[in-house]
């Protein structure tokens, strides 16, 4: 799942208009976020809202993240 997560948006930068492709990969991980928001909820009874609120925070540091490894160097 984590391969199917990672080409589902990182397939969209091979379109070559820059901003469709972010729009699509960004749309793509909202739907990524809303699943294992639903997942943890159905399968880990975990309330919507808080797993929806762990995953998002949870993106958000990966995002940052990244940011501060791509800007090292």
């Amino acid at each position: 799942m984590t391969a199917i997560g990672g080409l589902g948006h990182t397939l969209p930068f091979f379109i070559p208009n820059f901003h469709v492709a972010l729009t699509i990969a960004i749309i793509v991980v909202v739907f990524e976020l809303l699943a294992i928001a639903w997942i943890r909820n159905h399968y880990m009874d975990t309330p919507f809202l808080s797993a929806a609120f762990q995953v998002v925070v949870g993106g958000v540091l990966v995002f940052l993240t990244g940011i501060f490894i791509g800007g090292a160097g």
